[in-house]
């Protein structure tokens, strides 16, 4: 059947629970001409669709499928059923003090059922973030209100306003599924949430804080199903990606990857480690958290608790013959230290920096207190990134610029006749933008830019010798995939607005 032929009739699947029908291997899509059609995968979904029929008075209507397709389709249909804002439609006219006090005294907590409203509003909310791609979703108490927002490709989006009532039973919910203290309200707590979301099986990191009017809460979800993207993936140009191919040859010296929080850093160095793997390389990462499990590399996560801090475990990684090194972040002066002797040992070592751009990270390490003749010798290369939206490919059209937008191209010595946005549609929320990509900024070090970090030179000094050497900057990389359609003039501009070229 087509796809469109799969879709099932929502009404319909409200009156089957999910458990039913992924315990029972059916789903029923839709009533036409008397009949109920429906999806099965063997003899017990048969049984159990004729059971559905009879009881309404229809006949059944087969259509075979495996396993694997059955509950794909399943947690697709279910997965557009209950959005947050229905949910909590049947929560407002319900007695909300009584939602209120749910959570209240701990020994009601083993009384409860995924028919509490707290629940169901909760459940709907992650349903319709893992729906609507989002990266992190944010429950945000105010003095007379309480905010739900999504963060869907970098930008954050109000979707709910529940009553300021609930805001303690929610918030409490989520300390229960990620087994923090309930009755801590004072101070910060972190924990992790594992879910399987219309059959995804999604990792959610959690943060609460106390704030003057309760408690704030970020969960960042993470879909283990997407897997560890490639150099080609993440955003690099050819010529990008031969240099870095490059420098992952190599058997020793430090690559960096840098940028803000949530530019892709993590993702750009899993590329890293994919691309370099083998059988003939020992490779061990030490990481806050580990993000995606890879085959055939040990991972280690840091535990300040029990004092497994980057440092220390960079120190243990050492005695197991490593061939190559991740560090999730250099945070230190003692992380960095270690790094470089590492490195002056014959490891390949990757990390990451928060810095503006590539050649910022050079300085930030000597402010650190790292030796310069020690950072000159080690440092191989420093990749900065920024992540920016990619237009809708179901909305996008071509259009000419304006003489402003020209300008932008002119002063890099770049004709444009069009460019590409998005106009909006269903699939992108009217936004125009779908997905995101990186744009980056490759600094390959070379003896004189070594004589340069020698001498500490300042930062800025240091990107006007790259750029003449050929290093593309954040905007003129942004601006090529401008040119391609891959993206807009005002999402570079957005990511890149303090730049100096």
């Amino acid at each position: 059947m087509k796809s469109e032929e799969l879709s099932a009739d929502l009404a319909l699947l409200r009156e089957i629970p999910i458990t039913f029908s992924k315990a029972n291997l059916v789903l029923p899509l839709r009533i036409s001409d008397g009949e109920l059609i429906g999806l099965v995968s063997d003899e017990n979904g048969i049984l159990s669709l004729s059971e559905i029929a009879r009881q309404k008075g229809l006949k059944p209507s087969f259509v075979m499928v495996s396993k694997d397709e059955l509950l794909d389709a399943i947690g697709r249909s279910y997965g557009q059923l209950g959005s947050a804002e229905e949910v909590m439609e049947t929560i407002s006219g319900e007695d909300l003090s009584s939602v209120a006090s749910e959570f209240e005294r701990p020994k009601d907590l083993l009384e409860l059922t995924e028919d509490a409203p707290i629940i169901r509003l909760l459940n709907a909310v992650l349903q319709q973030a893992v729906k609507e791609r989002a990266s992190d979703i944010h429950i945000e108490p105010y003095e007379k209100e309480l905010e739900i927002r999504f963060r869907i490709d970098g930008v954050l989006t109000k979707v709910l306003s529940p009553p300021k009532l609930i805001q303690d039973a929610l918030v409490t919910r989520v300390k229960v599924m990620a087994a923090l203290d309930i009755a801590e309200k004072r101070l910060p707590q972190d924990g992790r949430i594992r879910l399987l979301i219309g059959g995804r099986d999604i990792d959610i990191r959690v943060s609460i804080i106390p704030t003057v009017y309760g408690e704030r809460v970020v969960l960042r979800l993470l879909d283990r199903a997407q897997g560890v993207k490639g150099l080609h993936e993440v955003g690099l140009e050819e010529d990008d990606q031969r240099l870095m191919e490059e420098l992952l040859s190599r058997t020793n010296g430090i690559l960096l990857v840098t940028g803000p929080t949530g530019s892709g850093k993590t993702t750009t160095l899993y590329a890293c480690l994919n691309k370099i793997y083998s059988v003939t390389k020992n490779i061990i990462t030490i990481e806050d958290p580990v993000e995606y499990q890879l085959k055939g590399i040990g991972q280690i996560q840091v535990a300040p608790k029990i004092g497994l801090s980057f440092a220390s475990g960079l120190r243990s990684i050492l005695r197991q013959d490593p061939d190559v090194i991740m560090v999730g972040e250099i945070r230190d002066l003692e992380t960095a230290e270690i790094a470089i002797q590492a490195s002056l040992t014959g490891h390949l070592v990757l990390s990451t920096l928060h810095t503006n751009d590539a050649p910022s990270a050079l300085t930030r390490l000597l402010d650190m207190g790292i030796e310069p003749y020690l950072l000159a010798s080690s440092i191989t290369g420093i990749i900065a990134q920024r992540l920016v939206r990619t237009v809708c490919p179901r909305c996008k059209i071509s259009y000419e610029p304006s003489e402003t937008e020209k300008a932008y191209f002119e002063a890099q010595s770049s004709q444009v006749s069009y460019l590409a946005k998005g106009t909006g549609c269903d699939r992108c929320k009217n936004t125009g933008y779908y997905g995101r990509t990186g744009i980056f900024e490759l600094l390959v070090i070379d003896n004189e830019i070594r004589q340069m970090i020698s001498r500490k030179a300042d930062s800025q000094a240091i990107k006007q010798y790259a750029v003449k050497k050929g290093m593309k900057t954040l905007r003129v990389d942004g601006l090529r995939k401008v040119l391609k359609g891959i993206t807009t003039l005002e999402e570079v501009l957005r990511v890149t607005q303090k730049e100096v070229i």
